[in-house]
């Protein structure tokens, strides 16, 4: 085979490759749509509570059963993300709570699943929506569209520093710059002119500027110890993993098993959960993706450090070894 002929025979297999994993990537999680274990109150009288709860049963694998005493109880469970929402059994009859901030797509299947179910008993049930979107942003779709744009803002970051040649700390620096610019930006597009976001501007500028640094690290991190194909793996990571497995558009337990998962331990997903929690829910539940987008950036960080003192040694080194093959030849 022929020098000229293998990188043409290489294009043609590996883009169809490509497209079909990112068509996997996309297409087989928004197939699958459907909730799984998904956390779901139940108050009231404990007879009546146990009957909501065996009806729920009746969804297989659907929903993750809590129970609470009242609806305060369940009121609080929901407003601590510690459920997506809850039925409330009273004596005028069945009450849905729901958080469309939590996601509207879930706030949706809950009103359908429990309307479908007072249909058959013949006994409405009353929704209250206890944590809404914004007005402005009645089906979060901002929240949502965000997702994609942090991760390119992220990934240009890291392309960028790599190109230009930036190593260690002014590495870092500019990693660290770009991110606070893009997480002001970000919070004045979403919050202070398109009124998506309803928490405090500092902690959500805060929050995206996290997201974006800890993939532009990441990038630039593995582009610093493996050379250019890091860019291309750090890129390839969140934009096939990360972005479609992040549960934005709907709730990390409306996806299949095991993309739930995977999506919040990449910073797409902890991120959009971790703007959700300081956006709607005062911070409740913030910790875990926050810890997740710090270990992250850390990472990114370091390796950047890192790829810069191996690279630095390696060009000291050089000369040595150059200076003993003369004195060997002298």
């Amino acid at each position: 085979m022929s020098s000229r002929a293998r990188p043409l025979i290489a294009v043609v297999v590996l883009v169809p490759v490509v497209a079909a994993l990112a068509l996997w990537a996309f297409a087989w999680p928004a197939s699958r749509t459907a909730p799984r274990d998904l956390p779901l109150g139940v108050a009231g009288p404990p007879a009546a509570a146990a009957q909501a709860e065996r009806q729920l049963q009746q969804h297989e694998g659907a929903f993750e059963i809590h129970r609470y005493a009242d609806e305060a109880a369940a009121l609080d469970a929901i407003e601590g993300r510690s459920v997506y929402g809850a039925i409330v059994v009273t004596p005028q009859g069945p009450e849905l709570l729901t958080a469309s901030a939590a996601g509207p797509a879930v706030a949706q299947f809950l009103q359908q699943a429990v309307a479908r179910q007072s249909s058959a008993e013949g006994t409405p049930v009353r929704t209250v929506d206890v944590v809404p979107t914004p007005a402005s942003d009645p089906r979060g779709a901002v929240l949502n569209a965000a997702v994609l744009p942090l991760a390119l803002a992220g990934i240009a970051a890291g392309a960028a520093v790599t190109l230009l040649g930036l190593r260690g700390v002014r590495a870092v620096t500019a990693l660290l710059a770009v991110s606070a610019a893009v997480g002001a930006v970000a919070a004045g597009i979403a919050d202070s002119w398109l009124g998506a976001l309803a928490g405090d501007w500092w902690v959500e500028a805060s929050a995206l500027g996290l997201s974006t640094l800890a993939v532009g690290a990441a990038v630039a991190g593995l582009a610093a110890l493996i050379g250019p194909a890091g860019t291309g793996l750090g890129a390839a990571l969140v934009m096939l993993l990360g972005n479609p497995f992040s549960g934005a558009t709907s709730a990390p337990q409306m996806l299949p098993e095991p993309a739930g998962a995977i999506g919040q331990w990449l910073p797409p997903g902890a991120g959009t959960s971790l703007l959700r929690s300081v956006s709607y829910f005062d911070g409740a539940a913030a910790t875990g993706p926050v810890l997740t987008l710090a270990w992250w950036a850390a990472l990114g960080l370091g390796a950047v450090l890192l790829g810069s003192t191996l690279r630095a040694r390696k060009k000291d080194g050089a000369p040595a070894e150059d200076r003993r093959d003369l004195a060997t030849v002298g």
